[in-house]
């Protein structure tokens, strides 16, 4: 009877589920949603080429110090790293003495206590220290920055779809609202302190474009320092800040793969020379067995039975 109920019931719920999903498809036809300015404007990020694309990517070091001056010099005013430890620039390849200066001529201490009055104050950072937040706390970063909060870049590649391409192009994607984006979305008008960027999620961002001209960085190197290089060297940059053991990471998969190869090809190879020719040895059972012929036999011939 339990059962008998319980079928019952769910089969009530199933039917509510399938008068409720027959509903909203005839609402959605009779009354699609109105289009906003944000599906029919947002762009998707254009691709940025990196040597670390692909499953054989690896990192460009001379890019990567490229792009932590960019980060150094543009962004890190407004975005911390709060992930990543001076000490982990040796992987970008500086050298012992560099870090120890990039970590003391920091613009931004390091926050402290003093160890005699146990007073709150700052210090010049070392080697192991991360990145300091530009920022005490998120208040005071939307005080800042006009009530928006600048995010923390240590994870944004991983943060955001698309990752890289996604920083590159909303870098470089700046410009003026298009004519017909105001003409058919009036109300959509980038407001003052917002600035239009097809790339952000909701067109209409509080960033002011970071990187203006070129030469905004020169880079030690000789690279001309193109709005377009100086957008790819930070998204690389960003890329290592994200994944730090990518390489290995490609690397380990790689070996991986050509082991599974080789396993397959010898297990196969075995299979051709080992079993592929044997043959199986099947048991005879059941009636046709000579044993139980043999007595049945004897049993007929007891009882008399012909045949």
């Amino acid at each position: 009877m339990v059962r008998i109920i319980a079928f019952f019931v769910g089969l009530g719920f199933v039917g509510m589920l399938l008068f409720s999903m027959a509903v909203n498809m005839v609402a959605y036809v009779q009354d699609p949603p109105a289009a906003t300015a944000e599906h029919e404007f947002h762009l998707k990020p254009r691709e940025v080429d990196l040597a670390s694309n692909g499953p054989l990517g690896h990192f460009d070091r001379q890019q990567l110090q490229r792009g932590f001056q960019v980060y150094k010099e543009v962004c890190a005013a407004c975005h911390g790293l709060s992930l990543v430890a001076f000490r982990d620039l040796a992987a970008l390849g500086y050298e012992e003495p560099e870090i120890k200066a990039i970590a003391n001529q920091w613009a931004i201490e390091v926050p402290s206590v003093n160890p005699d009055t146990g007073e709150v104050t700052t210090r010049k950072a070392v080697p192991s220290d991360r990145f300091p937040s530009p920022y005490a706390n998120d208040t005071a970063a939307r005080a800042a920055n006009n009530n928006a909060l600048p995010p923390d870049l240590s994870l944004i590649t991983k943060a955001r779809e698309d990752g890289p391409a996604y920083v590159h192009s909303l870098l470089t994607g700046y410009r003026q609202q298009p004519a017909e984006l105001l003409a058919k979305f009036p109300a959509s008008k980038t407001s003052a302190g917002l600035y239009y960027n097809p790339y952000f999620a909701n067109l209409n961002i509080a960033m002011p474009p970071p990187i203006t001209s070129e030469g905004q960085v020169t880079y030690a190197d000789g690279t001309k320092p193109s709005v377009e290089q100086i957008s790819t060297d930070v998204s690389a940059f960003l890329t290592w800040t994200a994944e730090p053991k990518l390489e290995n990471r490609h690397r380990y998969g790689l070996t991986v793969l050509i082991f599974l190869i080789f396993a397959t090809v010898l297990g196969y190879l075995s299979y051709r020379n080992i079993w592929a020719e044997a043959k199986r040895q099947v048991a005879i059972k059941g009636p046709l067995d000579p044993e139980h012929m043999a007595k049945r036999e004897h049993a007929k011939d007891e009882r008399g039975i012909a045949g």
